[in-house]
């Protein structure tokens, strides 16, 4: 059975499968970008600029039909489909309108009265490998910002996004965006490893997915002196500070760790709440999940559908019972529905304890953990006692002394009264095992980028 393939995690039934690559035939996709590149780079950024704005047209074009492919493809509900594709094409106009400024030359000192220059020029061929729980929002991010330098890009998604790789590239295609200059590969990691990021030609790698994956990638990198950019894994903490964000913060809660069936690196995923609040809290935090329904993902009204895959839903069960075994409190959930094996019950959980590998690793799934602790000391400290770094919630009414408290805890993002959440504007990264580097914003054209001197003698 080929490696790629739409398996619809709603029934189970293998839709359509694509055949993996040739070792050739990678070969022939770096020839490809490296070929665009030469041209892509050279090209008037303006004309750039008005490409990646058709591109934002096809995709809001193809809106209905894009959202019915992930949707087959790894389950999201079609309303979270189509709000993922919304993001997407604000990241394709918030380039092709900031770009070129982006791009302008940064006048700077010389000492001896000479001028100087710092130029924003492209970098080269990228790999970009991509991960299956936002298929278009995650590719946009990296593909936008280096496309419009003048980078080419090859992208490697996830085996279960065939169809949606294809719909992209072919969107690029569509809109006029040079042969080459995005190309699509249904690759193996092995050869990723031992051919892509090997070749000369090749200068980045911009990867998100799992911490694993990313150390393996990195550690290739490495080896062959390659720039990368990683967005791997996250426990997000959720703090609750005062009785008066209740009803924000319970909301926020439920949003921000059951969306996508809880498969988000900054998800909400540890919710820590002060002692004199948790009672009131953790009864309408119960409440509101046990509200939650799972229900058919094509339904625009669904907020919850199956897991990506009857593996996710496997693995996820897995650490659940191991806490539970471990003697964690399991107050709804903790098993796989009736509907299918990709269907995974939310889940609430109390009395995790470090002995736990729900303690320390990430729950991708629709499972929401609750801390309670006696004061905010012990908030931050339990926030910090992790290995990742992504983002945080601060939940409070003081908005100052939130910022306060978010200063303390050691993350690339902090939101206040909201979960975590993006934006075409904002950058996006984390810390620790979180990865390295930033996408979006301005900071996301300063990644793969040659900033190049020119020095003129005064």
């Amino acid at each position: 059975m080929s490696k790629y393939a739409v398996t619809n995690p709603a029934t189970g039934e293998v839709e359509n499968e694509f055949p993996d690559a040739t070792d050739d035939q990678i070969r022939q996709a770096v020839d490809r970008a490296s070929a665009a590149f030469d041209q892509w780079s050279t090209t008037d950024p303006a004309h750039r600029s008005s490409l990646l704005s058709r591109v934002a047209d096809l995709y809001q074009e193809r809106t209905e039909d894009l959202a019915r492919i992930i949707t087959r493809e790894m389950g999201k509900p079609h309303s979270q489909a189509v709000a993922e594709l919304e993001i997407v094409i604000s990241i394709y106009r918030y380039y092709a309108e900031h770009g070129q400024d982006f791009l302008a030359d940064e006048p700077l000192e010389s000492p001896d009265g000479g001028r100087a220059v710092l130029r924003n020029d492209p970098y080269g061929v990228l790999l970009g490998i991509m991960p299956w729980n936002f298929p278009y929002y995650q590719v946009a991010r990296f593909a936008a910002p280096n496309l419009m330098l003048g980078n080419t890009v090859i992208l490697k998604h996830a085996r279960l996004c065939p169809e949606s790789s294809a719909a992209m590239e072919q969107i690029f295609l569509d809109a006029g965006v040079i042969e080459g200059a995005f190309v699509n590969v249904y690759a193996s990691n092995s050869q990723v490893a031992e051919i892509i990021i090997p070749d000369s030609r090749v200068q980045g790698i911009s990867l998100t997915g799992s911490e694993r994956a990313g150390s393996a990638v990195a550690a290739t990198a490495g080896q062959h002196l390659k720039k990368v950019v990683l967005e791997l894994g996250g426990n997000d903490p959720f703090l609750v500070l005062d009785r008066e964000i209740l009803p924000t913060a319970v909301k926020g809660a439920v949003q921000g760790r059951m969306a996508n069936a809880g498969q988000a690196c900054n998800a909400a995923k540890r919710i820590i709440v002060l002692d004199e609040l948790y009672d009131e809290f953790f009864g309408q935090l119960k409440e509101a999940i046990g509200e939650l329904e799972l229900a058919d993902p094509q339904d625009p009204d669904t907020f919850i559908g199956p897991m990506s895959s009857a593996q996710a839903a496997e693995d996820l069960h897995e650490q659940v019972q191991d806490a539970v075994d471990r003697g964690a409190t399991l107050h709804l959930g903790g098993a796989p529905s009736e509907r299918g094996p990709a269907w995974y019950q939310p889940t609430l959980l109390t009395d995790i304890t470090p002995q736990m590998r729900a303690y320390g690793e990430e729950l991708f799934g629709p499972v929401a953990m609750v801390y309670r602790v006696k004061d905010e000391e012990e908030a931050v400290r339990l926030a910090n006692d992790s290995p990742y770094g992504l983002s945080a919630s601060i939940n409070a009414t003081d908005i100052h002394h939130a910022e306060e408290v978010g200063a303390q805890i050691s993350t690339g993002m902090v939101f206040i009264n909201e979960p975590a959440g993006t934006a075409a504007e904002l950058p996006f990264g984390g810390v620790k095992r979180s990865g390295v580097g930033r996408e979006l914003g301005k900071y996301g054209m300063e990644e793969f980028v040659n900033k190049r001197l020119v020095k003129v003698a005064g």
